[in-house]
């Protein structure tokens, strides 16, 4: 008698990496519990996971071919017995979608975000604010004669960071931790949203989500789009720290790097100079620092230098026509200089001579005896470039301030100023995640501005699950002074997350079923697999060894 033998084979890839940070933090049971009546077929958690997994497997699939992404994976093993991919079609996951935004998507995310923080001893003592735009094709326009929800965002034009004026788009504000760049805070916001207006409510809300949750946060961090009088003087009068980037369209910054200083100070390793500069504003004291870096003078220096060639070609052109034109008087002449020499670079010197055309009576050549009845004027010019005034001009191009209200320096020294506002890039970081063409997020598919707001909330929700993944990672690896190998096959103690999840491709789970025995084998796992998982934790590796 034949045995009845079957085998399948499913594709785990780095998606038990995934599936273990959300179960560690507990996100599905988190959702779950907001609202214990809920009765859908996939719970509202179970499928914000799924979307999750969709969405960090770098598939970029609309909703209703999630099932074709999850048909070859280890359902149940990811999300629970019982769950199959045809469950998580598009009716399942735009309900899931309909119930996160009916619940306050940024209050979700607020206290998805601190039970993060918690598991995984993140602290939130710098906060970095932004916000970046997302452009989509569709119309969006709003039914008319009905009044639309105040809480739903405008999908419209505004300015476009991704260069995209002729597409309408909605913007996200989010707000990163220093330490891991992990996101704390999400809120969309209407396509013409103002940085002035958006970035102080965002701080706003921070503030007041951490004294409910785990305490304040010690400066909050963001780029001159915040930086105004009436901003400054409300964060002030709120005690809220702060450490932004002031705009050189201040008349007083524009004096201040104008005037420069005798006083530059210079870091050790020679890049950075800077000198400070306390300010007593209408709003309140504040402490500049006027920094200059050497990548900053690099790109200053090319920038003046394209401007140089630029304006040297036009102003050699205005001054050949000026001298091929004749003046009635010396004084005309000396006028249209004047005139036409306004608005010159002070690195550019255009000398100038007055010729003399005598004229006289009569049509031919005069006798040598002959008296001009009168002169015409012509201007020669020379136009050259002085390069001492070029590079003052690079080195002023090449500054630019930081400003802060914590006026005390043993709070924090100048040089930390400049590296904690320099660190903003960690939320930029985040933006640039949340655009990568392989992402969920390069293109929204979902139609109800509705629906695009949770759809925001599960991008972010990914950046969160892949930031506390590679926190947990660099942190094991630097206790224990360890290193695996990067994309050239050197030790790195750094890996990037994206790295880590290609090493994890190919990885998958054998199902042996026979009348004897049921097993469940892995496939492909190599030791620096093992490693990673060792480092990660209990968790991911019983993930990773199903049958022990």
């Amino acid at each position: 008698m034949l045995l009845e033998e079957s085998y399948i084979n499913e594709r785990l890839d780095h998606l038990g990496i995934v599936a273990g940070v959300c179960q560690e933090i507990g996100l599905a049971s988190w959702l779950d519990a907001q609202e214990p009546g809920n009765r859908q077929q996939v719970s509202v958690g179970t499928a914000t996971v799924a979307m999750v997994l969709n969405g960090l497997g770098f598939s970029n699939r609309q909703l209703y071919l999630v099932p074709q992404f999850f048909a070859n994976k280890p359902v149940e093993h990811l999300l629970g017995a019982g769950i199959t991919a045809e469950m998580l079609n598009d009716d399942c996951l735009g309900r899931t979608l309909d119930w996160l935004y009916a619940h306050d998507l940024t209050k979700l995310f607020a206290g998805i975000a601190s039970q993060a923080r918690r598991t995984f001893g993140i602290k939130a003592e710098q906060v970095h604010v932004d916000t970046t735009s997302f452009s989509v094709s569709g119309d969006y326009a709003r039914a008319e004669g009905i009044a639309a929800e105040p809480a739903v965002i405008a999908i419209t034009y505004g300015y476009s960071r991704d260069h995209r004026d002729d597409l309408k788009q909605w913007m996200l504000a989010l707000a990163t931790t220093h330490d891991g760049d992990v996101p704390l805070f999400l809120q969309p916001l209407n396509g013409n949203s103002s940085d002035k207006v958006s970035l102080l409510a965002v701080i706003t809300a921070i503030q007041a989500q951490l004294r409910e949750a785990d305490g304040e946060a010690s400066v909050y961090v963001a780029d001159n789009g915040i930086y105004s009088e009436s901003n400054m003087r409300q964060l002030n009068q709120a005690g809220v720290k702060w450490v932004s980037r002031v705009s050189e369209t201040l008349t007083e910054a524009k004096t201040l790097l104008q005037e420069g200083s005798e006083t530059w100070q210079q870091s050790e390793d020679g890049t950075m100079h800077w000198f400070t500069c306390d300010m007593a504003l209408p709003q309140g004291s504040e402490h500049w620092v006027v920094v200059r870096t050497q990548a900053s003078l690099q790109r200053a220096q090319q920038t003046v230098q394209r401007q140089v060639s630029k304006a040297q070609t036009t102003w050699e052109q205005k001054c050949w026509h000026l001298s091929n034109r004749r003046f009635a008087c010396e004084a005309d002449a000396r006028a249209a200089v004047e005139r036409e020499l306004k608005g010159k670079p002070v690195w550019l010197e255009v000398h100038s001579d007055l010729v003399a055309h005598p004229q006289y009576a009569g049509k031919g050549r005069p006798r040598k005896d002959t008296s001009p009845t009168s002169h015409q004027w012509q201007v020669a010019t020379t136009v050259t470039v002085n390069q001492e005034q070029v590079e003052q001009e690079a080195l002023r191009k090449a500054c630019w301030i930081v400003g802060t209200n914590v006026l005390d320096p043993a709070a924090l020294s100048d040089q930390q100023l400049v590296t904690t506002y320099t660190d903003q890039g960690g939320v930029e970081r985040g933006f640039r995640f949340l655009k990568d063409p392989l992402f969920l997020a390069s293109s929204v598919f979902v139609k109800k501005p509705e629906r695009v707001m949770a759809l925001s909330f599960i991008m972010v929700l990914c950046l969160l699950i892949y930031r506390l993944a590679e926190f947990r990672l660099r942190s094991r690896l630097a206790e224990t002074q360890q290193a695996i190998p990067d994309q050239v096959q050197k030790p790195t103690a750094r890996p990037t997350m994206r790295w880590v999840f290609q090493c994890f491709e190919g990885i998958e789970l054998l199902h042996v079923q026979t009348t004897a025995t049921s097993l469940v084998l892995v496939l492909r796992l190599q030791p620096v697999h093992r490693l990673i998982l060792t480092l990660l934790g209990p968790l991911y590796e019983k993930i990773y060894y199903p049958s022990g």
